[in-house]
């Protein structure tokens, strides 16, 4: 145990639940908060509505119905037992993770590391709670993806050996804060977007607890980015894109890759450190 104090700000899927039991394992989770996604403003709500939107939303429910039929990615990361967090007890439950409640319950807690993974942006006053800063795992290799959908992005660009996520401290913008690590998965003939995914999101489970445990022992991690990279939104990903690499990877784009799980950490004397 590292003996800090931990707010943990995740979503509700099982790989949140999966890292959430990772970070209760090394150190004082006072709270676990996790958006319900409830709190909709009339502008929110006119912006759903667009047509160009409802098409949107209508063919990515129609994909992930499909790709997440059977629950396969409970099944990834709780194989033979049920998606649970170890502690439910600690679970606030909150709209959108920049509500008011979350503010006060941090300085309430005064945890001395806030980690994120898995929430919307965070805004505001909250980015200057946690004694040692606001830590956040990312689904992809900033600063080259940042942003959503990163793992379909780095292998529609056929950059396989970019599929990973990211460990950051979190600023002002979007996955661009001090890096602390990069984690690479396997990657090999017959990987999905949505197994290296998880392979990435699992593998880094363990990077993050360690991270915690080398912050507390006053390890200086962290390193800006070198620079902007490329910010990817939802709303970029299009069934074209889908099409295109659907295609790629049924002609066998990664029939001869065999990458190994790799962990670059950052601090701030190296630019870089393999394990």
């Amino acid at each position: 145990m590292s003996g800090l104090r931990l707010l943990v700000l995740c979503g509700r899927s099982a790989r949140h639940l999966y890292v959430a039991n990772a970070l209760c394992r090394v150190g004082e989770v006072v709270a676990i908060v996790q958006e319900t996604g409830g709190d909709w403003s009339l502008g929110k709500t006119l912006k759903k509505l667009r047509p160009v939107n409802l098409w949107r939303k209508a063919w990515r429910w129609l994909r992930d119905r499909r790709r997440y039929t059977g629950n396969p990615e409970a099944k990834f990361f709780f194989p033979g037992a049920a998606a649970r967090l170890d502690h439910p007890e600690l679970v606030r439950e909150v709209p959108h993770i920049n509500h008011p409640d979350v503010l006060k319950l941090a300085r309430e807690l005064q945890p001395d590391l806030v980690c994120v993974f898995g929430t919307s942006l965070i805004r505001g006053d909250l980015l200057k709670e946690g004694r040692l800063g606001i830590v956040n795992l990312h689904g992809g290799l900033s600063p080259a993806y940042r942003g959503a959908d990163c793992t379909f992005w780095a292998l529609y660009n056929n950059e396989p050996e970019k599929v990973g996520c990211t460990l950051h401290y979190i600023d002002a913008g979007i996955d661009t804060g001090r890096l602390i690590a990069h984690i690479s998965p396997e990657v090999g003939a017959g990987d999905t977007e949505l197994v290296l995914f998880w392979r990435a999101v699992q593998d880094s489970a363990a990077v993050y607890a360690e991270a915690i445990e080398r912050i507390a022992r006053g390890e200086a991690l962290g390193t800006p980015q070198p620079g902007k990279g490329r910010l990817y939104q939802v709303k970029d990903r299009g069934l074209r894109h889908e099409k295109a690499l659907d295609a790629n990877l049924a002609a066998g784009m990664l029939r001869d890759i065999a990458l190994p799980r790799r962990v670059r950490w950052f601090s701030r004397e190296t630019s870089g450190q393999k394990a």
